[in-house]
């Protein structure tokens, strides 16, 4: 694959390195020539000093033959220009943008471009760890719209069906560790004792379906 990479701080730099390391070709876009630096000199991808929304860079940058492009500036409304000058004049299939401020990182995932809400998710990571909640989260999503949580199940719920779960506590099980492996339940799969079950929920479901989980289940088997 041929990447492009806009932007070469610390994401930018650590991406290429990676990326070149795996036998992909990489070029790196950055106005600033001394950011190249971070590159170091076993870096064996190529380089290019200009704005990285400029179409003559974006070309001697081999745009035209990419198969992904990064947009991993400093600046947010860079990157989404790029990303979606990427995406929408050169046909770019993979396309991500960094995107510091969440609230636009929303709207641009809404217009089928990735990105990584990159304050408000390390926010919540670190939020996490500081004070803990008894919650144990295990993926969270780089919007941080969507996260898996573990979800301790009453033993009532022991004998029921996974969809009965899910119809009562409106959460998607995303999957369950039985016996030390994990698998992908099926609707009909039934809760046995002992299973570790992971639920896909949002910030605002957590709690309801949390409390559903760990009470007993309405109705009996």
């Amino acid at each position: 694959m041929h990447v492009v990479i806009m932007g070469c701080g610390r994401l930018g730099s650590t991406l290429a390195h990676k990326l070149d390391a795996q036998g992909h070709t990489v070029a790196v876009i950055d106005q600033n020539a001394d950011a190249f630096r971070r590159l170091g000199a076993e870096f064996s991808g190529t380089t290019v000093t200009g704005i990285g929304f400029d179409r003559d860079t974006l070309r001697e940058a081999g745009i035209e033959r990419a198969d992904a492009f990064a947009a991993v500036s400093s600046g947010d409304n860079s990157n989404i220009i790029s990303a979606r000058l990427a995406r929408e004049t050169y046909g770019v299939s993979r396309v991500v943008a960094r995107i510091y401020d969440s609230r636009r990182a929303l709207v641009y995932e809404r217009l089928g471009i990735p990105t990584v809400a990159t304050i408000r998710w390390a926010a919540d990571r670190m939020v996490r760890h500081l004070i803990p909640e008894g919650t144990v989260e295990v993926f969270r999503d780089p919007t941080s719209s969507i996260s898996i949580v573990e979800a301790p199940l009453h033993r009532d719920w022991v004998g029921n069906t996974v969809s009965r779960f899910e119809d009562a506590s409106g959460a998607r099980v995303a999957y369950l560790m039985r016996f030390g492996i994990g698998s992908l339940p099926t609707p009909s799969t039934v809760l046995q004792d002992g299973d570790q079950v992971f639920v896909l929920v949002t910030d605002e479901t957590v709690g309801p379906v949390l409390s559903i989980a760990s009470s007993a289940a309405q109705g009996g088997h």
